[in-house]
């Protein structure tokens, strides 16, 4: 009895874990990881930890416990097979690129099959995009030189006629000097 209550607390609080993990994630992508070894997912496990992303290994039905515990609507029928989730916190873009590099890096088994994006459920094929976009630094940069442009532009166009009488009382000055 003891033994049953042990196993059960350990498997709440592994829902409870998943469940914080899919509500801080802005991303979360989800692959098929049968065929590696555990030194294979022992190294993946480490090179997205070094990029701040959490790597897992859930039961299908502790994963679709903590979807519905998530206060996200996320459906529960993404957790299909042997799945692991790469949870991103801050740039939903790097676990889809470190991910998809992975995978085609090497003699590594390991397959894309979905993921979360906020509260969207989106299809491997939807992973495989976002990890074309450019990291989340040159999109801000981009953001921001909209923003700046017409502004420079603006006040470059305001300036205009006070710089032009400005060389025209200049010119002035100077006629007045000459004479």
């Amino acid at each position: 009895m003891a033994k049953e209550n042990k196993v059960r607390e350990h498997k709440a609080e592994i829902v409870k874990q998943v469940t914080e993990s899919l509500d801080k994630s802005q991303v979360v992508v989800l692959t098929n990881y049968s065929g590696m070894t555990t030194a294979d997912l022992t190294n993946l496990r480490r090179k997205l930890k070094a990029a701040g992303i959490d790597y897992r290994v859930v039961k299908n039905t502790l994963a679709r416990f903590a979807a519905d515990e998530s206060v996200k609507d996320i459906d529960r029928g993404i957790f299909e097979g042997p799945i692991a989730a790469a949870f991103g916190y801050d740039d939903p873009v790097a676990p889809a690129k470190l991910l998809m590099d992975y995978t085609r890096s090497g003699d590594v088994p390991l397959s894309i099959v979905g993921g979360i994006l906020g509260e969207s459920i989106i299809s491997a094929e939807k992973v495989k995009e976002l990890a074309q976009l450019p990291p989340r630094e040159i999109l801000l940069a981009k953001v921001v030189g909209g923003i700046q442009w017409p502004l420079t532009a603006l006040v470059s166009c305001l300036a205009g006629p006070v710089r032009g009488l400005a060389y025209a009382l200049q010119a002035r000055i100077k006629q007045l000097e000459e004479a």
